[in-house]
């Protein structure tokens, strides 16, 4: 309720959603979308006019935006690029590079967030400032279908199966995808050729990719949890009504990443300083925890 609040607070009149998730066990610990709309409307059948101011109003209130939206995931798909290059061998946490604010290719300027950049930025310190700099390098040197790969371990391109319906299963792009996408007789050959703008762009979490707000809390709640992944739910228990007699749904994990615990090790270490010294610094101060 505490997450509830605080989100709606946060958003205000705007779209959005947020979604928590216990590691351990996967069950969902919060769930907001962004306006909403009171259910009770729809108790003894919802008359025209609410119907209508529902389903015409611009902000879309009775989309359930955790699990049926998509949006760019931006910063947050970081993480989720270094532990993939931990991975492969691209690069070790000491790797460091000098950054000098701007990223340059083919003749076009891909920046930084911060002018004159973040000087010499290791995988951590890239995680912690949120070095757009140090994931342009990074997405130019890896293949787009090696990095779908990856993703797709984590979750991400597909539904996670939470135990509600209406699910999207978000976009995570491949050369394949593109290729799918701009099929159509509209769409000449080069749209649907996979550039290395293309995965510059990705790399930072822009561009194509698309995730819905469950699809990253599931993803981080499994590096969380030392690469093992629970299937997000909502229902904890179930109630005999008549009986009363009450059954705790147990769950089992859904599959483990096939990752060194050293390198996720590395990703949860940094997403800790994110939080203590970093990008989210001052949203987590005076906090209890």
């Amino acid at each position: 309720s505490k997450l509830q609040e605080v989100a709606e607070k946060a958003f205000g009149a705007r779209r959005g959603a947020l979604v928590a998730i216990e590691p351990a066990t996967g069950g969902v610990l919060a769930f907001v979308s962004s306006p909403t709309f009171d259910p009770n409307l729809f108790v003894d059948g919802i008359d025209p006019q609410n119907w209508d101011l529902l389903n015409n109003s611009p902000d879309h209130p009775m989309i359930n935006r955790p699990i049926n939206a998509a949006y760019p995931p931006g910063s947050t798909f970081k993480p989720f690029m270094a532990l993939g290059a931990l991975h492969t061998g691209k690069r070790t946490a000491e790797q460091a590079i000098a950054d000098p604010g701007f990223f340059d290719f083919g003749g076009h300027q891909f920046r930084d967030d911060k002018k004159g950049g973040h000087g010499m930025v290791d995988m951590t310190k890239a995680i912690v400032v949120s070095c757009d700099t140090y994931f342009y390098l990074l997405a130019n040197e890896t293949d787009i279908d090696d990095s779908w790969r990856f993703m797709s371990s984590l979750g991400f391109g597909r539904p996670t199966g939470i135990d509600i319906e209406g699910e999207l299963p978000g976009v995570l792009p491949s050369r394949e995808w593109k290729r799918q996408r701009f099929a159509g007789a509209q769409y000449r050959e080069e749209h649907r050729k996979w550039y290395l703008g293309d995965s510059i762009s990705a790399g930072i979490g822009q561009g194509y990719t698309a995730f819905t707000p469950i699809q990253l809390a599931h993803a981080t709640a499994t590096i969380a949890n030392d690469g093992v992944a629970f299937r997000p739910h909502l229902v904890q228990r179930i109630e005999d009504v008549r009986t009363g007699e009450s059954r705790v749904i147990e769950r089992e994990p859904a599959y483990r990443l096939a990752v060194k615990p050293e390198h996720l090790a590395v990703i949860r270490n940094a997403l800790v300083q994110v939080n203590r010294e970093g990008t989210s610094a001052a949203a987590f101060r005076d906090a209890a925890y």
